[in-house]
Formats: structure tokens, sequence, C-alpha cells
């Protein structure tokens, strides 16, 4: 049911709070826990964390493991760095959908702190201090006048959890409403779904043609759309087809009733979803 979000330093306290979250729930409550983490993919932190497509490979299989486990009877801990504002909020977006309340529990240290205890682990369990320093500068501190960081639980090293507030924020609360972008609409016209079909696949097709003489970096023009794809490497079959899929879910979803401009859409989704 309720999604708890961790966050914070590398090295902050986050796994030993997540683990103290699920025995106080597992004592108190009569749902079953699940902690989704990175651990639990088998990959080395250090090579993970310096590959920016494997990081956001990793954060994609995370979040979607996250969403086959939240449900209407289970607590879900996602113990994770979740350091990207705009990863929580589509964390934010996957609860919505999901009719669901969360919060965010936010371990606070100073990054001199969060170094010592890294330097203090295992040397296998260690990050390198040019990937941890790297992390830290990158990190995007949650707040709580963002609706996708409340409620917000900021954490000292020597606080003790707030049990009874987080397990209030949890189920004394309304789930927010699902908006337009998490409820399936009715179609907006009768042959939406055929123009939705022929022009993404027109699309798909010029675009994997073109690669045949263009090379990355360069500006891709398909039919019926005046914007142009980005070209930043080169795009397979297969992941093109992985794209169009998700594209017109989506699109069936929040459908538009200009279909001139489902071309310009997809051709907007396909260079944000390959940056």
């Amino acid at each position: 049911m309720p999604l708890i979000v961790m966050c914070g330093y590398p090295c902050s306290g986050k796994t030993r709070r997540a683990e103290e979250l699920k025995e106080y729930f597992e004592q108190n409550t009569e749902r079953k826990v699940h902690i989704v983490g990175d651990g639990g993919l088998g990959v080395e932190k250090n090579s993970l964390y310096a590959d920016s497509q494997k990081e956001k490979n990793t954060r994609a299989a995370l979040k979607a493991e996250v969403e086959r486990k939240v449900n209407k009877d289970d607590i879900v801990i996602f113990d994770s760095l979740n350091y990207i504002k705009g990863y929580r909020y589509e964390l934010f977006c996957l609860i919505k959908h999901a009719q669901t309340p969360h919060c965010l529990v936010y371990c606070l240290t100073l990054d001199q702190v969060s170094s010592t205890w890294n330097t203090d682990r295992d040397a296998a369990e260690q990050y390198t201090q040019d990937i941890f320093d790297a992390l830290v500068l990158r990190f995007e501190a949650p707040d709580s006048r963002n609706r996708w960081d409340s409620p917000l639980f900021t954490i000292l090293k020597d606080d003790t959890l707030p049990f009874g507030d987080i397990s209030d924020a949890l189920f004394k609360r309304k789930a927010p409403p699902p908006n337009q972008s998490t409820q399936s609409q009715p179609l907006s016209s009768a042959n939406f779904l055929y123009e939705l079909d022929k022009i993404t696949q027109d699309v798909l097709m010029a675009s994997f043609n073109a690669q045949k003489t263009c090379v990355p970096g360069d500006l891709i023009s398909v039919p019926g759309a005046t914007e142009k794809i980005e070209l930043t490497r080169n795009i397979n079959m297969a992941e093109l087809r992985k794209l169009r899929r998700q594209f017109i879910s989506y699109t069936k979803m929040h459908p538009t009733e200009n279909t001139g401009q489902i071309a310009n859409m997809f051709v907007q989704y396909l260079n944000k979803s390959l940056h």
C-alpha cells in the first residue's frame, strides 16, 4: 500500500533506518514489508555511478520493482540514494497512479560524516572518493514545499525515528488524487487509435532509415513533424519499438484532440528518452 522513499548522501544511514522501519511495521502491523534497493541488483556501485547510462538503467529497474511491489496491502521501503528531484517526482506520479500515500525519510548528515562512515566500511563496500564526491555534488536535497517531497521527515544521525508520525503519514492521510496524466481517459475520436498507430510507425521507420546516412549529432526530419529528432547515438529497431509502445501507452491515457500534433509529441518523447 504505502511507499516510504529513503533519501540522503551515500553512507548516511539510509539502510539502517530502512531496517528499523521494517522491524517497526512488522511488529506493529500485520502488513508485509518489502525493501527495494540497489543491493538486490547485484551491481558494483562504483562502476554503476561512474556510467551515466548504467545508472539510468538501474534507476529504471528499481522504479519498475517498486511499481510491482506497491499494492493495497503491503508497505514498500525504497532504500536508495534517490538524490535526483525529477526521479522523486516520477515516484510521486507512480503513487498517484496507484492511489496510495507515501512519505520521504531524509537521512541528513554532513558530507564529512558520511565520508568517514564510507571509509570505515569493508573495502569491497566502499565508494571511491571520486564517486563519493561526485554523488554529494549532484545531490538535490528534498524540500517539503514540493508535493513530491512531502510529507518529509528529516532525520539526523543521532535521532530516533518518529515511528508514530511516519505511521500516521502513511495510514491516516488520504492518497493524492490521480490527475489526467495518471488516469485513463476516453479516446478523443473514433480514429484516434488508428492515427496514433500510423503516425508513430511512420516516425519510427523514418528515424531508423535515416540512420543509414546520418551520424550522431545530426538532426533527423520525420513525416508530419516540425521538430527534429536529435540523433545523439545509433538506435536499434528493438529500442525504437520499445519507446513507441511506451509512448502509445502514455498517449492512450491522455489523448489529444489534435492528431496533427502526435508526430511532434512523439519526436519530443524520443528526444527526452534518448538523452
